[in-house]
């Protein structure tokens, strides 16, 4: 903290600027040392509190209004993209699906407190084109909340957060090493959850091809869509006949798919992890003749296949 203060007394706003936006672009920078040590900058008078917070909420605006015209530009593969570099591939994307569902623009006042939802909450508001002024107003408000948060803790505690950082500058280098192993730490403990998880998904596909050939034979076989709503709200496209539930949803009522024919699961989440995982689920619970489809929609449209739009209602 010490140098970081002596940083910021040294370079300013520019500083500030530069982090948090490259944080909020999803570098893995955190800014909030460098909030902290602006705001007890700000309670020593060596800065002004409110340019601090216009820096800062500026930066953050910024950033997430690239994201947001990368949702709106791209679609659901900006965040197929940001489930793929996630650490938590199979919630990453659902869990802030399910609370911007509920939540609306209201969610982005405060995600920024919430680690990976700050990230992908921009993106799924283009995703799901919602109006510029609405995102910008909103977005504003929550990166305003979240910055003011941190230098307001700075500015009262300005006295206190200074004798901190001479303490940790008399540990010297060794404070540094022992942050930086504890956040390697933290990266490897996630990543071999990760690999885990992955591994667990190892249960036999069907591949588009083997799936399409079928359904020429006129073999009987449910197709099950399980994305999430607002996934489908965005693309209502969908496999010819295919029964659509959420796999939240699926989860607590299996009783919808038939015993005596086979069943076919897909999503858009990389490594079909959503519909692995729920096949693996309802195997355990009795259903035998389960498979996710490999590659999902996805794979089905690059193969020139037929679609069909969801009729509503």
């Amino acid at each position: 903290m010490h140098r970081t203060i002596e940083f910021l007394l040294h370079h300013g706003y520019s500083v500030l600027l530069a982090w948090v936006f490259a944080e909020q672009i999803g570098l893995p920078v955190p800014s909030l040392p460098l909030l902290l040590a602006a705001g007890a900058l700000a309670g020593s008078r060596n800065l002004n509190f409110f340019a601090c917070l216009a820096v800062c909420v500026f930066a953050a605006v910024c950033a997430d209004s690239v994201w947001y015209l990368m949702g709106r530009l791209k679609g659901i593969k900006v965040l197929q993209l940001l489930c793929k570099i996630s650490l938590e591939p199979d919630s990453c994307v659902r869990k802030t699906e399910g609370l911007f569902s509920t939540q609306g623009a209201r969610s982005l006042l405060l995600a920024k407190f919430f680690p990976g939802f700050s990230t992908v909450a921009p993106p799924l508001a283009g995703v799901f084109h919602m109006r510029l002024g609405r995102f910008l107003l909103y977005d504003t408000g929550g990166s305003a909340i979240w910055a003011g948060s941190f230098l307001l803790t700075g500015y009262i505690f300005s006295g206190q957060i200074e004798h901190i950082a001479e303490r940790a500058a008399s540990l010297g280098s060794g404070l540094l090493v022992l942050i930086i192993a504890a956040l390697g730490g933290y990266i490897l403990y996630k990543y071999l959850g990760r690999r885990r998880f992955l591994r667990e998904l190892r249960i036999a596909r069907i591949t588009v091809e083997e799936l399409k050939e079928k359904m020429d034979d006129g073999e009987e076989v449910m197709v099950v869509d399980l994305r999430h709503p607002l996934d489908f709200e965005s693309d209502p496209e969908t496999i010819p006949g295919a029964f659509r539930i959420d796999a939240k949803e699926l989860e607590q009522k299996n009783d919808r798919l038939p015993r005596d024919r086979e069943v076919i699961l897909y999503c858009t989440c990389p490594n079909e992890a959503t519909s692995a995982r729920l096949a693996l689920l309802l195997r355990r619970q009795g259903i035998k003749h389960i498979r996710p489809l490999e590659g999902g929609l996805d794979a089905w449209r690059e193969q020139g296949y037929p679609v069909a739009k969801f009729a509503h209602g």
